[in-house]
């Protein structure tokens, strides 16, 4: 090493003798790393954790429980930051490109060069979303002449470079805030981007890679043991504060003749700005006639101002070569269970008064929305109604051997024109089947009904079923089986009992026939068989267990939950394709959709929120220093327009090992393996999800120990990661424990397939949370949590998910985004019970579902604030179930609560210390 290098205050350098050359460490934290430590610059973004600011408004006189025994917890005087979203919707109006001008148009004597890329670094946001960051500063160079972009731009020089930290997980806390913190910044060489916007890459709501470099060999990837794949969820939710995505209406769609992507905001023009190079293929494509002319104004327009060219996610009004056919109206046909067991439980009449309450609310911009109804139970019910009228007629089909329609053309019916008799119907429904007695299900014969009648347009089928079919087509039989629990042949009960299922389902997506299941039984429904219809046809299934609808929680649970999904947007008839620069290729899907080719995802709907994972494979060496992805999703929005949303990320590559760990995001890391999992443990056994779980995490840590760190071969009392992967272990450890995964003898089929199908599905920032609960006191919280303050209601900090925190009078929160659990210490002071439940004591205080009460009081209203907030604060349409868990209440319930504190040894599953010495001691050996 050069003596006269200067490190900065804190730094040493040691010789290591077996890799020849000096190893760093930062004295303060022990963190190694190979490469010469630099002083920090200012101007790198920074993660910062803000604080709420106090409400201007007075609360009053703070109110304490048992002060002598509460213990003030470690960071629970500070405020975490507000929950209020912060993803990152596109602005439609914000930050677009420089003021350069199109040859020919409105600048004849010169085409600048392209602007220098920004590094799109995300500042703090919840479970890596990326806000709205104010674009740093860009400076154009003029030129006099016309000159060639290609030829002018310099992609090496000044590339930001990522700087590897180390961390010893050994000892250190695992903070849950660090799972608030961003994904590694993109860091692009300059020249790449001819925009300033940093919404010119891809949000990472909308899709994020599992590493942010991408290496420029497979030989890289493989040494590392990094998984390589993408997170999409294409059709987020636009929540309050968030822009729609930018719409691109003329009708003008540049696209590379070779390999068919779009342009982007990371192409380059040439030619004098006549031609433009595709960043995927290299291919020189003409600039489109049209393409620099406004056409609502009929006169030039500035080049630098088109969306495609300043945002990474852009939706295209598509012209008619887009279609197969003319634009389909929305249909819904709805299959209700009118059967005994349907009937008792008030499910019949819970779905059929939300239906009613939501008539206004499913689309129908242009009155085009068509509906049916078809009742089940040992026969079909056929309801035809009278356009403006509020009659309707009833047709019973016996015949379940082969199903017709008895009035086919009179069944499905405008709402528009109808909705005064299907008003009616709904009003009808519950008083028609209150006396019925019919122990049966006929499921499978009506979607072969709800299918011959939409098969011609295509449709979203919603089957709402209390009871598991057992008559005609699909049929079931109770598989359930106690003894196969815990077993390694529990994972049969995981896959498909009838091949039905999967063949209807796939029939349905090649009609464009999406199925949604709302599945309410008290007994074994087969909820792992009856998922395969949601699973091929992009739709999603929801499970009630126990449903009765005179529980009121019950009730506003599913209503909630109906009524979202009903009036959300959805796209119909879509397919999804992926496109990626040369050398990359797209090898391995996973998510609720049919693969119709290689590349092509057939989905008849695109549901909102729904999370799909694609692996990327390396089939050649990459030159290039960045690389693109960009996934192209064409579908029918429900006001009938067809669609092409278009999704670009940019990604910097790299032949540098400790770069490729620094970049790697552990959200999309835990997001990808989840779907991972639930694949493997369908096609082989629970133990061996659970395994490759883990094993993929050793895997890592070897490779990382070995390439990394100056310990190298042999064994190490550390346990090494880079810093940005340090919360990986823990997420890997809330899946194996998830009960989706986790080795029990205790959990049904039918709960373990379900969760199984949110584990698959769900977006990163309502999965996170899924397998690593959120954990707030909040007896101790301060007086400012539960209120508003300038970025929204400030929530408690959250806690590390262990029973150690428990106090015997304390009063904790604890939630999934499934589930909420308020956890109530045995010994909580009579004042605290008042206040939050209007009870005069514990011991008056019942466990179970439940709600609690707002009261006049300060505490109160502040809890009511934050399960209110806890409900409603990430995308999605579910609403979590409350449950009050006495300390000394059901053992189960305790035992269920108790599980999520995963940190926690539970069973035969270690604790994080555990898990973290067994990595430990397989990395050791491996080495």
């Amino acid at each position: 090493m050069d003596t006269q290098m200067q490190l900065p205050p804190g730094w040493t350098a040691e010789w290591n003798a077996e890799n020849q050359r000096y190893y760093f460490i930062d004295t303060a934290t022990g963190h190694t790393q190979w490469e010469p430590p630099t002083e920090p610059d200012p101007e790198a973004p920074q993660f910062v954790e803000q604080q709420q600011a106090a409400p201007a408004a007075s609360h009053g006189k703070k109110r304490q429980y048992a002060a002598g025994q509460t213990q003030a917890y470690q960071g629970t005087s500070e405020t975490a930051p507000s929950w209020t979203d912060q993803s990152g919707g596109m602005q439609a109006g914000a930050g677009v490109g420089g003021q350069l001008f199109t040859p020919g148009l409105s600048n004849p004597t010169g085409f600048q060069q392209q602007q220098a890329a920004p590094y799109f670094a995300p500042q703090d946001a919840q479970y890596g979303g990326q806000p709205h960051a104010a674009a740093p500063p860009y400076q154009q160079q003029p030129m006099g002449q016309l000159n060639d972009q290609f030829s002018n731009m310099n992609l090496q020089g000044g590339q930001k470079q990522y700087s590897l930290m180390t961390t010893n997980l050994i000892g250190t806390l695992a903070d849950p805030i660090e799972l608030r913190r961003p994904p590694p910044e993109i860091r692009l060489p300059p020249n790449a981007c001819l925009s300033q916007n940093p919404l010119a890459n891809a949000d990472p709501s909308y899709m994020r890679s599992t590493i942010n470099t991408v290496p420029t060999t497979s030989a890289v990837l493989n040494k590392s043991k990094l998984p390589f794949a993408l997170v999409l969820t294409p059709h987020r939710s636009i929540q309050e504060g968030d822009e729609p995505v930018p719409i691109i209406s003329d009708s003008v769609i540049a696209r590379c003749r070779r390999c068919r992507s779009y342009i982007n905001p990371y192409v380059q023009f040439i030619d004098g700005g006549n031609r433009w190079r595709c960043v995927l293929c290299n291919m020189s494509n003409e600039v489109p006639q049209l393409f620099d002319w406004d056409q609502e104004k009929n006169q030039p327009a500035d080049r630098w101002s088109r969306l495609e060219l300043n945002y990474s996610c852009v939706e295209y009004v598509a012209p008619i070569e887009y279609m197969v056919r003319p634009p389909q109206p929305p249909v819904y046909v709805f299959l209700i269970d009118v059967s005994h067991a349907s009937v008792q439980s008030g499910m019949v009449a819970t779905a059929t008064r939300t239906i009613l309450e939501s008539l206004d609310r499913l689309p129908n911009k242009d009155d085009r929305t068509k509906i049916a109804f078809i009742c089940f139970d040992t026969a079909l019910h056929f309801f035809s109604i009278s356009p403006g009228s509020t009659e309707s007629t009833m047709l019973v089909v016996s015949d379940l051997e082969d199903v017709f329609l008895p009035k086919p053309n009179d069944l499905l019916v405008n709402l528009t024109e109808a909705k005064a008799g299907v008003a009616a119907l709904l009003e009808k429904i519950p008083g028609m089947f209150a006396e019925s007695h019919a122990i049966g299900s006929a499921l499978g014969p009506a979607l072969q009904a709800a299918y011959k009648m939409t098969v011609s347009i295509g449709s979203k089928i919603i089957v709402l079923t209390a009871s598991m079919p057992t008559l005609g087509a699909g049929a079931l039989k109770n598989r359930e089986d106690p003894k196969l629990l815990g077993t390694a042949k529990e994972s049969t009960l995981l896959r498909d009992a009838n091949g039905f299922y999967k063949t209807f389902a796939i029939d349905c997506s090649r009609a464009q026939i999406s199925v949604d299941m709302f599945l309410f039984s008290s007994t074994y429904t087969d909820v792992a068989t009856l998922n395969h219809l949601p699973h091929y046809t992009s739709g999603q299934t929801y499970y009630y267990p126990a449903f009765n609808a005179a529980r009121s929680e019950d009730a506003i649970k599913f209503a909630h939950e109906f009524g979202e999904v009903l009036a959300t947007p959805i796209g119909f008839e879509g397919v999804i394709r992926v496109r990626a620069s040369k050398g990359l290729r797209m090898s391995a899907f996973h998510g609720n959709f049919f693969v119709r080719s290689t590349d092509l995802l057939s989905m008849p709907s695109i549901p909102e929120d729904q999370s799909y994972s694609i692996e990327i494979q390396i089939d050649e060496n990459i030159n290039s220093p960045f690389v693109v992805f960009q996934t192209a999703v064409l579908h029918t929005s429900c006001e009938g327009e067809r669609r092409i949303r278009v999704i670009t990320l940019a990604l910097p590559t790299t032949s540098n090992l400790s770069e490729l760990y620094s970049s790697a995001d552990q959200i999309a890391i835990a997001t990808f393996l989840a779907s991972k999992a639930v694949e493997r443990s369908m096609s082989h056994k629970l133990e061996d999800a659970r395994d490759a779980v883990t094993n993929k995490m050793v895997d890592i840590l070897t490779t990382y120990k070995a390439s990394m760190t100056a310990s190298g071969s042999g064994a190490s009392a550390q346990l090494n990661i880079a810093d940005n992967l340090k919360m990986l272990p823990m997420l890997c450890l809330g899946l194996i424990k998830h009960v989706g995964l986790r080795q029990s003898t205790q959990i049904p089929p039918d709960l373990r397939a379900y969760a199984q199908a949110l584990l698959s599905t769900l977006p990163s920032q309502t999965l996170i949370p899924y397998i690593h609960p959120t954990f707030f006191a909040l007896h101790t919280m301060p007086p400012e949590c539960g209120t508003i303050g300038e970025e929204g209601l400030i929530m408690p900090t959250p806690l590390p998910l262990t029973s150690e925190r428990l106090e015997r009078h304390g009063l904790y929160l604890i939630e999934d985004g499934q589930t909420i659990f308020l956890w109530v210490g045995r010994d909580a002071v009579p004042q605290l019970v008042i206040d939050v439940f209007d009870l005069p004591s514990y011991a008056d205080l019942r466990g179970g579902k439940a709600s609690i009460p707002l009261l006049e009081n300060s505490f109160s209203q502040r809890i009511n604030a934050i399960i209110a907030k806890t409900r409603e604060m990430r995308r999605g349409v579910y609403r979590p179930y409350l449950f009050i868990i006495k300390e000394d209440g059901e053992p189960p319930l305790r035992s269920w609560a108790l599980s999520a504190l995963i940190q926690d040894r539970a069973d035969s599953a270690p604790s994080y210390a555990q898990y973290l010495s067994q990595l430990k001691d397989r990395v050791n050996v491996s080495n």
